[in-house]
């Protein structure tokens, strides 16, 4: 008997562990429960009830194939070995399949499981799914991983172009095996069940997630290079949280890009271009979270911004977290994310940069917030975009480029439609004055609303001081290994 364990592949399509272990033989899936472990990594409410969703899906899907998902409970990782092998012991499991997953605590855990299976005579398998190219396969001329993304990206290109990776055919339904599902919990000890509203943004399961691709490859896609930085257009894909969860694969959305382009990587749709183009950044979040595990730490990956001078400034956190700012188009993005679960690209780059330059409070402060809202949420993807926000990380923004929240409102959001989406009592200001209620004039600038908690110009100046006084000022020029 072949065992998969599903983690963030909730799916049937394109499942290279659950094809490979059901060529094998009679294969049962599992899912672990590890209420103690998501809390520890800050995982969203509204993430893991999607994910419940989504189990409920998946298990019909697998009732198809004749696959009986059970559960598990391991509050935390350290009891993943114990609970994996009783399964594996109940059912005279032979192997169990898994596909890869990435970070300090994720590989930690495999090789913890790994080893307590051997011990006991049972294969464990590992499987390259949820990235094109294996990490530590894609590197330097010196053999080092990369830290400029447009270097890596030029490496992937060539490669893809050399050797694309095909789709996992869906595997035919095995023989009924005598062993029942297990019921999926509707919720979780320690994670409150979002509103309905919220969930009605995201169903679940793999139609769902195969119907966005196709809606937004078919069309959307090709508007996406000109109308992706403006979050009153519906121009991105809406498909984030269904890749974080593994409901649709990277190579799915690949091959479905590749069809809207007629197969070309770097030419033709400017659209479809530049989606690729995202599906490679978070393949090289990916493999920094692997060459570089201080990431996974909550370590600066320029280590001589540790010495920064971060502001203590509980109520000017407090005050960015519930949207209450004073800055129009920060406070209606965090309000987006706080009622959806998700935020407009776009305005987390904004959001950070206020958050880390404009208050100069710590970027691990936002990155927090951010995995704890987030139904999308990724920790390479999330700690790869803070990072690059608050000029720390790989590839980021050099610490002098400070976007300036009310020019980036004006720029992007330009007839406030965004702004009056998420707050109502700006509704009736006119698209000049919206961007900055303030410059009404008068105590408060419109009622109802607060004040700007920070001056953007003398709050810019102190970020640049602060980063200059660093003892090792990192390099204006990026090192482009």
């Amino acid at each position: 008997m072949q065992l998969i364990w599903l983690r963030s592949d909730l799916r049937v399509h394109d499942n290279t562990a659950l094809s490979a272990a059901m060529e094998l033989g009679p294969t049962l899936a599992v899912y672990m429960i590890s209420p103690g472990q998501w809390l520890s990594h800050d995982d969203a409410a509204c993430k893991v009830d999607f994910w419940l969703r989504n189990l409920v899906e998946l298990e019909k899907a697998l009732a198809a194939l004749k696959v009986p998902l059970l559960i598990v409970h391991a509050d935390t990782w350290k009891h993943a070995p114990k609970a994996l092998l009783d399964v594996c012991r109940q059912h005279g499991i032979e192997q169990v399949h898994v596909n890869d997953e990435y970070g300090v605590n994720e590989t930690a855990r495999d090789r913890n499981v790994e080893a307590e299976l051997d011990k006991h005579g049972i294969g464990f398998r590992r499987y390259l799914d949820q990235l094109f190219f294996q990490p530590g396969s894609v590197l330097t001329k010196s053999g080092n991983y990369f830290k400029v993304f447009t270097q890596f990206r030029k490496v992937c290109y060539g490669r893809l172009h050399y050797s694309m990776p095909a789709l996992v055919r869906l595997p035919k339904a095995q023989q009924p095996v005598s062993v029942k599902s297990d019921e999926i919990p509707t919720h979780v000890k320690g994670f409150a069940t979002p509103p309905d509203a919220l969930r009605k943004r995201w169903p679940a399961g793999e139609d769902e997630a195969r119907k966005r691709l196709e809606q937004f490859t078919d069309e959307q896609v090709h508007y996406y290079q000109d109308e992706r930085d403006f979050p009153a257009k519906p121009g991105t894909s809406q498909l984030s949280a269904y890749l974080a969860a593994g409901v649709v694969s990277p190579r799915q959305c690949l091959h479905a890009a590749l069809r809207s382009n007629n197969g070309e990587f770097e030419s033709g749709n400017t659209g479809s271009v530049t989606w690729i183009n995202e599906l490679i950044w978070r393949e090289f979040y990916k493999h920094v979270l692997v060459g570089f595990p201080r990431v996974s730490r909550h370590r600066a990956f320029r280590p001589e911004t540790e010495a920064l001078n971060w502001r203590q400034a509980p109520k000017d956190l407090e005050a960015w977290q519930q949207g209450r700012t004073g800055l129009p188009i920060v406070d209606a993005a965090m309000r987006q994310l706080l009622e959806t679960g998700w935020m407009h690209n776009r305005l987390r780059m904004v959001v950070a940069m206020f958050l880390t330059k404009n208050l100069l409070i710590d970027w691990r402060e936002g990155e927090r917030f951010f995995m704890q809202h987030l139904i999308d949420g990724d920790l390479a993807a999330n700690n790869g975009g803070w990072q690059w926000s608050s000029s720390t990380g790989t590839d980021s923004s050099p610490y002098f480029r400070i976007f300036n929240a009310i020019s980036q409102s004006e720029r992007f959001d330009p007839d406030g439609r965004f702004i009056k989406t998420w707050i109502p009592e700006l509704a009736e200001l006119n698209k000049r004055d919206i961007h900055n209620p303030a410059s009404l004039g008068g105590l408060f600038g419109v009622e109802g609303y607060p004040a700007p908690i920070v001056d953007l110009k003398s709050s810019r100046e102190r970020a640049l001081q602060a980063f200059k006084s660093l003892p090792h000022r990192q390099a204006e020029t990026q090192d482009h290994e």
